[in-house]
């Protein structure tokens, strides 16, 4: 489990891709301490497992399900990426809970500056945006981030000059996708009052 606080980027150092899926290493500074074998980590929002690592970066293993369902197939050598590891429960939740398990993609349609700050609007699924609300959380490549404005095909979030300096979102531009999911909660709720609503329908 994530909280959707961006702790480092790291980037691409080497890809080996295979029948399986691909092998990849991201070399990172400053991030490696407490990390074990097997432990978990948000890459761009996509939760990978660490399976070799040393004080400056980690290897993972990707399967062709993450590779055909996120934008880590579209990773290459040298391109920047978001990290986080997997919280405490004793810590605070700077963000919203965030399970690294990608509902879909979405396409930044529009950046526009505002003062010192951008506003992304994405376009994304039906099926990801009737879990959208307006106020509400979704992590975008990982990022915690609040929803501004939604409609039924795209939503609008405000990045502050902190975070655009500290994640991946620095590199975005127009038609870049993204990795989104949603707020877990909602689809918690869709599940447990389903029965109700299909008898009325």
């Amino acid at each position: 489990m994530f909280s959707g606080i961006i702790e480092k980027t790291g980037k691409i150092s080497r890809i080996e891709r295979n029948s399986d899926g691909a092998r990849l290493t991201v070399s990172v500074d400053s991030f490696m301490d407490g990390v074990k074998l097997g432990d978990s980590i948000a890459l761009n929002g996509t939760c990978i497992t660490v399976v070799s690592f040393d004080s400056t970066s980690f290897e993972s293993d990707l399967s062709n399900e993450t590779l055909k369902k996120t934008t880590l197939a579209n990773l290459e050598v040298g391109h920047d990426c978001n990290l986080e590891k997997a919280m405490l429960l004793n810590e605070r939740i700077g963000g919203h809970l965030v399970s690294g398990h990608i509902d879909g993609l979405g396409k930044v349609e529009s950046i526009e500056k505002d003062g010192e700050s951008f506003w992304f609007k994405i376009k994304a699924d039906k099926q990801i945006m009737k879990y959208v609300v307006y106020k509400g959380s979704i992590a975008v490549d990982g990022i915690s981030l609040t929803v501004a404005e939604c409609d039924n095909s795209s939503f609008s979030v405000a990045i502050i000059p902190h975070t655009l300096e500290c994640t991946t979102l620095n590199n975005k531009k127009v038609d870049s996708k993204v990795n989104l999911e949603v707020d877990m909660i909602g689809k918690y709720v869709e599940k447990l009052v389903s029965p109700y609503t299909d008898l009325k329908e």
